[in-house]
């Protein structure tokens, strides 16, 4: 069985070289993260990843979570693992430090969060969400909640929920029932809600309930949801736990994967009603709950290039040893040898840096946003972060799905039974295109709200900015870096014209551009990717021969890119037909005919 190793060098090249992270760590309140923070914290993540969580990944898998009399209960060693994460303080990387955080730039806590989800995407659930409901919460709460609950929260000793779907609303929050009634100094919730991550468990002593309710005068539709916290254990004014809320866990979802995260059923206010808190003000509950939701939608994208990773080292390894067919001589080969598996090893490789480099990438346009020196700075990278993150949400899941699968096809018939391992990748990672809002969603939020609404500013300004950087690669003398800025620049001209015939169409026939736009994201995602791939080439290039990185490993990086441009940049021609001249045969086919 192949054990993970931490990909130090690749992350650490994307921190330098696709984040930036020394220019970042020059803005006011990023000072500590200087190159030896940064490394030490890179290395330790790693070696956490490796000696810590990857052990209990397999088993965890295997094991599965249980219910026993309304208690859940995680995979053995679970609990040990998350305590020596809590201990480390490793929650904390970039969270606020008036709470306990040590306030690194986000990058650096992405990073991390990559490299522990391909070690155990399961237990990683519970502190991604930690992470992005310390920003709901230091945004929308009150500061006598913030005082109350972000020092726990912060420090790992409390978890939190994501609690919106209800049986009969999903995706649709119009449909919303749970309810809150004002009591005093709090209101009490009753109402079910399904698919909720660490609904219960025993990693923590408390978890804090973020629920979304509607009050008994609210309006109707997404103007009447309010936001409420909900603590299992209600809190004294000491910060002791008090007694026990009405809150209760009814089952636990039976998934296709991640089986060492509980995916609850959980009912509010069985009895008197569970006591919540409101957040923010009545009625403005989802201002709160999307900052935390697009937060949790760019955690989720390093779930692509973290199972990715994974899957491409069990496959490397396997291909290497692997003995079946035979060269020119005659001699028994490894696999790896065939040019079909070594295209699928391109493949996956080229993807799962591409996707790698977007949520480092994003992750670092939020941090330029909170605190580059400049206010225009500030706003150029605030509205890139919303442009990119529809767009690193999904199109690294959608390539996280597509590595695993092929991940199982280099092993063949052992890649499809369980003993190997590879399957589980495949599993684990199938529900990151659905939660935290579909990938679908994802493509309407992008072309609704991200393109039509901006009047395409945003995209036309990034759409330069990658432009000129392929036109000035296209003039290198290496034929290499030439070529791809050939292909880069090409890629572009695509996107622009998909872009135009998106802005030209949504007035009028808003679902033909609906009905293109999965594909657009997927023609923007290997714009940026190529763009990223291509920086890191052009960054490679000028270090090899200086000594400071293995020559090899650099001559990988253009070999890389220019296996993606080949292949991945040349598909954005045909995806540009696709979303110009491809709707119509979806507006048009009648669902009878199904």
């Amino acid at each position: 069985m192949t054990e993970y190793t931490a990909p130090l060098r690749d992350v650490s090249f994307a921190l330098s070289h696709i984040a930036e992270i020394d220019t970042i760590s020059t803005f006011p309140g990023y000072e500590d993260a200087t190159a030896d923070i940064c490394s030490a914290i890179i290395e330790e993540a790693g070696k956490f990843a490796e000696q810590v969580l990857a052990p209990i990944n397999q088993s965890g898998d295997q094991q599965g979570c249980r219910i026993e009399n309304g208690v859940v209960y995680t995979p053995d060693g679970f609990k040990e693992a998350y305590q020596q994460m809590t201990d480390a303080g490793w929650h904390g990387i970039s969270l606020p430090q008036e709470y306990g955080g040590q306030g690194l730039p986000f990058a650096l806590s992405i990073a991390a969060s990559e490299m522990w989800s391909s070690a155990n995407m399961a237990i990683m659930l519970t502190p991604q969400l930690i992470q992005s409901s310390t920003e709901l919460l230091y945004k929308h709460a009150s500061d006598s909640q913030k005082d109350t609950y972000l020092p726990n929260i912060v420090s790992g000793k409390w978890a939190t929920t994501m609690n919106l779907t209800e049986p009969q609303a999903g995706t649709d929050l119009n449909l919303l029932r749970t309810k809150a009634v004002p009591e005093d100094d709090h209101y009490r919730i009753s109402g079910q809600k399904i698919f909720i991550t660490g609904g219960d468990h025993d990693l923590t002593e408390n978890i804090i309930h973020l629920v979304l309710a509607r009050l008994p005068d609210a309006p109707e539709g997404l103007k009447g949801i309010s936001l409420f916290l909900v603590p299992k254990f209600l809190v004294n004014d000491d910060g002791s736990l008090g007694p026990r809320n009405d809150v209760k866990v009814v089952s636990i979802e039976h998934k296709l994967g991640i089986h060492g995260s509980p995916t609850c059923v959980m009912s509010y206010g069985d009895d008197e009603g569970a006591i919540g808190y409101l957040i923010g003000e009545e009625n403005q509950g989802l201002l709160g709950m999307f900052t935390m939701m697009n937060l949790t939608r760019l955690l989720v994208s390093t779930q692509g290039s973290a199972i990715g990773e994974r899957a491409f080292q069990r496959a490397a390894t396997y291909a290497k040893e692997r003995l079946q067919g035979s060269d020119k001589s005659g001699n028994t080969v490894a696999i790896i040898n065939h040019p079909d598996v070594k295209r699928m090893l391109l493949d996956m490789k080229s993807k799962t840096e591409a996707s790698r480099n977007i949520g480092i990438y994003t992750a670092a346009c939020i941090d330029r946003s909170k605190r580059a020196p400049d206010e225009a700075q500030q706003a150029l990278y605030r509205s890139r972060t919303e442009l990119l993150t529809p767009v690193a949400k999904a199109w690294s899941t959608n390539i996280g799905i597509d590595i695993a699968s092929t991940g199982i096809q280099i092993h063949g018939g052992n890649g499809y039974v369980e003993e190997t391992g590879a399957a589980q990748y495949l599993r684990d990672i199938r529900i990151a295109a659905i939660y935290e809002g579909t990938n679908g969603v994802q493509a309407k939020d992008l072309v609704g709200r991200k393109i039509i609404r901006d009047e395409g500013q945003t995209l036309t300004t990034l759409a330069k900015e990658i432009d000129e950087f392929a036109d000035g690669l296209s003039q290198s003398d290496d034929a290499a870096l030439n070529k791809i800025g050939s292909q880069l620049g090409e890629a572009v001209t695509h996107l622009t014209e998909a872009t135009s015939w998106i802005m030209k169409t949504g007035d009028d026939n808003l679902e033909a551009v609906l009905s293109s736009a999965a594909k657009y994201l997927e023609l923007l995602g290997n714009v940026i990717a190529g763009w990223l791939l291509a920086k890191s080439a052009a960054c490679a290039a000028e270090l090899i021969g200086e000594g400071g990185l293995d020559d090899g490993f650099l001559s990988g990086k253009i070999a890389t890119c220019r296996y993606f441009s080949d292949h991945q940049l040349a598909l954005c021609a045909s995806l540009k037909a696709v979303i110009v001249d491809g709707a119509n045969s979806i507006v048009d086919f009648d669902k009878e005919w199904l």
